[in-house]
């Protein structure tokens, strides 16, 4: 699409063919701004902190070792990056929760981590940062998961990771399900993030529907290639273009492909809304009973997409319980996506930079 002093102009959307203009229902700016709220978009964003969440999922530390690359090593043809720092970051589960609590809310967390020194030191990155994790389950003998990242001159070198995938144990599932059930009366929605590290496992997920069947909340899931089977029946699922197209069994490359992804999501998965996002080209709203709605990038450079469907999920969950309709939660999570991936490593959003970047129409951070 096509930008004018860093926002985004009134011409449709660039590639769209009449015919898939009208599927989409509004899918230039001029339309999508006739029917923008800013002040109701920011109004429900001061009611985040009522809101009630518990994260389901699987929790891992990111490290991030910093430094800068001069020469290429003798030893072989690889960089030499001279390390100037370190860095740990709640990441996966772990990182939806502290993406939902600094734009002001108060979720629980709720996952799987080992009983080793890594674990230890994300319980006490989860106490200094204020939030719950009373959700948190001890296996002994596994490991708690850690993605290490060697960042040189704001571009990853390499990354490397220490996790286990195998399924977690009988008696674990049992206490996750426990620990929803005995909250369930308390919570407005459960947001299950997906890394595939063996927490969100076809038993977890047939028991968390049965669960839910009767109750009046919100189950919003960030999914996993080859775990797509697990989430039929959930409300909302929100995977990326890649995702989306393995699980059909295409690629998607334009209107028509995305159109039928979105729409056989919907039939097969029997779910309420797909938020499929799509990098720089933004994101599309398919719902069960309504339009599709293509929402345009407001991202003003893309720096590092660590952690933006955390993001995604976390803030169009938050939307949902503070009284916003689909598609103006997945707008409000469009904002904040935009505001992450313009910074280096996993970040978050504060509440006055996304109430800053939807008065704006776009979100604040580095000029280009």
């Amino acid at each position: 699409m096509e930008l004018e002093d860093g926002k985004i102009n009134s011409l449709p959307v660039k590639g769209l063919s009449a015919e898939i203009q009208r599927a989409f229902g509004r899918t230039d700016m001029e339309e999508i701004k006739s029917d923008y709220d800013p002040a109701g978009l920011m109004a429900s964003v001061d009611r985040f902190y009522a809101a009630r969440i518990l994260v389901l999922g699987d929790v891992i530390m990111d490290e991030y070792i910093w430094g800068k690359v001069s020469r290429i090593s003798p030893e072989a043809p690889v960089p030499v990056v001279a390390v100037n720092r370190e860095t740990k970051m709640l990441g996966g589960a772990a990182n939806v929760i502290l993406n939902m609590a600094t734009l002001g809310a108060r979720p629980v967390l709720c996952g799987v981590i080992g009983d080793d020194a890594t674990g230890k030191e994300l319980l006490g990155e989860i106490e200094k940062a204020g939030l719950v994790s009373g959700g948190l389950i001890v296996e002994p003998g596994r490991p708690t998961s850690i993605k290490t990242r060697v960042v040189a001159q704001n571009q990853q070198v390499v990354r490397f990771d220490r996790e286990s995938r195998g399924k977690i144990q009988g008696e674990t599932t049992d206490k996750i399900l426990d620990f929803v059930k005995n909250n369930l009366s308390s919570i407005d929605a459960v947001v299950v993030s997906d890394y595939g590290k063996g927490v969100v496992s076809n038993e977890v997920m047939k028991g968390l529907v049965q669960l839910t069947q009767s109750w009046k909340g919100i189950v919003a899931v960030d999914p996993k290639i080859g775990n797509f089977q697990h989430y039929s029946g959930v409300d909302v699922i929100t995977p990326n273009h890649h995702e989306a197209g393995t699980y059909c069994g295409f690629e998607i490359e334009g209107e028509e492909t995305l159109l039928k992804a979105g729409r056989r999501m919907l039939e097969k998965l029997e779910c309420r809304a797909v938020l499929i996002t799509q990098g720089q080209s933004g994101m599309t709203l398919f719902e069960r009973e309504g339009e599709v709605h293509h929402i345009p990038t407001v991202a003003r450079k893309v720096y590092d997409v660590t952690g933006a469907g955390d993001t995604v999920i976390g803030t169009l969950c938050l939307g949902l319980v503070s009284g916003l309709d689909m598609r103006s939660s997945a707008l409000i999570s469009n904002f904040a996506a935009g505001i992450v991936v313009g910074e280096i490593g996993t970040s978050t959003v504060k509440a006055e930079d996304l109430k800053r970047a939807i008065g704006d129409g776009r979100p604040s951070g580095r000029d280009v």
